[in-house]
């Protein structure tokens, strides 16, 4: 700041605070926080909206007649503004109440929307929003899921109107959802080519520096691997149908980036795409095993190819080729303990929304699997379920295929068995005066003293131990043992 006295060599951030200070002291003002509401202008001059319920009588707004709501869009024929460049509501040949002109202006987009949770617990109700017995009843949104630019556009307007209908009696509670989880945004991985300044040749990544070059973003469509495919490249748009390549080991290599994905960046992936070459399943599986529900992830087709071939992998649990190979045997206990860890890992991770932990945790659990052979229908029936809320078509596939009629989405949950996925062995840091040397696995069902006589008898301990004379050894069960050796 300069020429402002008090203010002078102060950054503005900090002067804003000194001059309120200064204000205050002097005592002819005081501080006051105001809030400014993101879009104030209620009203849009368009035909798709609630249409306002007012009339003018002699020029004067007046409200219809609650006994005559609601006010329902007429049809028009043209949705655009009349020549005049009035809303499209003036088009409609009628649109007045007992002869005088209703508002042509319609409510905006969250008009509507900022309640509807509200119509959700009473959508039939002819005579109010809500009923009081039932809003009683249902009282809020349990949990509301929606990304950070969305929240902050219409959850806000949802806390408005469900705070003014609260102030006013119509509504139980003065917040509208209980809990908010903003998933993250799953970002692009854009391409880029490098065209030699004043021409149109084009260097590959590994030689750019020698060149002074322009980045331009590339279609990710006609980029594999990093690798541009230049026919397509010559045919993406018209003032690149005769570009010249300068190569590195007879290809053409990109540079890439994660950046947000958008048209403008060409780095936007066509979820139909991804449909047609694996399956719906392996887009949702793959979406929730990018990372954390809550934090941006970049989206990179390369990995889900292991996706799919976790698919294919269970698939082949059930058939060998076209036949069904499931048996009705007795599972072991170790196929059990596999089985009853994914159901609590499944149990605990849904609940905290780690769904990219618990397709981790599949990934392995079959793998443990198809290592002991198992086609038991004990286990891969509760597996089936356990599959469907993240790969609906396949596990609705197999559950058909296992001789079930009705759909899997009614299929009980399995339910945990403690006693069943517990450990028979632990594993026993060994230390020698509080340093770790090695780890130990044992029985679980081992005393403190049948621990120790094992450890003492092993190759390690003799080593470690070194002629020296062991005065106490601590076992603390299932936790660590420590030889104190002097």
């Amino acid at each position: 700041m300069i020429n402002s006295g008090f203010l002078n060599g102060l950054d503005v951030k900090d002067a804003i605070p000194a001059a309120i200070e200064y204000v205050e002291k002097q005592g002819f003002g005081h501080r006051k926080v105001n809030y400014r509401l993101r879009d104030a202008i209620f009203s849009r001059q368009r035909y798709w909206g609630e249409p306002f319920p007012i009339y003018y009588k002699d020029g004067v707004p007046t409200p219809v007649p609650f006994e005559k709501l609601p006010l329902t869009l007429p049809e028009i024929t043209e949705f655009k503004p009349t020549e005049s460049g009035e809303p499209p509501l003036a088009r409609a040949k009628d649109w007045t109440y007992e002869g005088y002109p209703l508002e042509t202006s319609t409510m905006p987009g969250f008009a509507g929307s900022s309640a509807y949770y509200l119509r959700y617990m009473d959508p039939h109700d002819d005579n109010a929003l809500v009923d009081r017995k039932i809003d009683e009843y249902w009282r809020d949104v349990d949990l509301y899921i929606g990304g950070t630019e969305h929240a902050t556009g219409h959850l806000i307007y949802s806390r408005f109107w469900d705070k003014f209908l609260f102030d006013l009696g119509y509504v139980c509670e003065d917040e509208p959802f209980r809990k908010l989880v903003n998933q993250g945004m799953i970002q692009g991985r854009s391409n880029f080519v490098y065209r030699i300044v004043g021409t149109n040749k084009f260097v590959s990544l590994g030689l750019k520096d020698q060149y002074e070059t322009t980045e331009i973003h590339v279609d990710i469509n006609i980029v594999r691997n990093d690798r541009l495919d230049l026919e397509a490249f010559k045919a993406w748009r018209p003032e690149f149908a005769d570009a010249e390549f300068i190569l590195e080991n007879g290809e053409y290599v990109c540079g890439w980036a994660v950046e947000k994905m958008s048209k403008s960046m060409y780095n936007v992936v066509n979820p139909d795409n991804i449909c047609d070459d694996y399956g719906a399943d392996t887009l949702r599986l793959y979406e929730m095993f990018l990372g954390p529900l809550e934090q941006s992830k970049p989206w990179d087709t390369k990995g889900i190819d292991g996706v799919n071939r976790f698919l294919r992998k269970f698939w082949r649990l059930f058939f060998d080729g076209d036949d069904l190979v499931v048996t009705d045997e007795k599972a072991t206990p170790e196929e059990l303990k596999v089985l009853h860890k994914l159901i609590a890992k499944e149990q605990d991770d849904v609940e905290h929304f780690s769904f990219n932990t618990t397709v981790s945790a599949f990934m392995i659990a079959l793998n443990d699997l198809s290592a002991l052979k198992c086609r038991k229908r004990e286990i891969l029936e509760p597996l089936t379920i356990m599959l469907s809320p993240f790969a609906p078509h396949i596990a609705e596939e197999l559950w058909e295929a296992l001789g079930h009629g009705e759909s899997i989405t009614y299929a009980r949950f399995p339910e945990f068995d403690p006693a069943l996925a517990a450990e028979d062995n632990v594993t026993y840091p060994v230390s020698f005066n509080g340093k770790m040397r090695f780890t130990v696995e044992l029985p679980k069902s081992l005393s403190p003293k049948e621990v120790e006589a094992e450890i003492r008898g092993m190759e390690q301990t003799v080593k470690y131990v070194g002629g020296q004379n062991v005065v106490k050894v601590i076992v603390v069960p299932g936790k660590i043992v420590n030889f104190v050796v002097k």
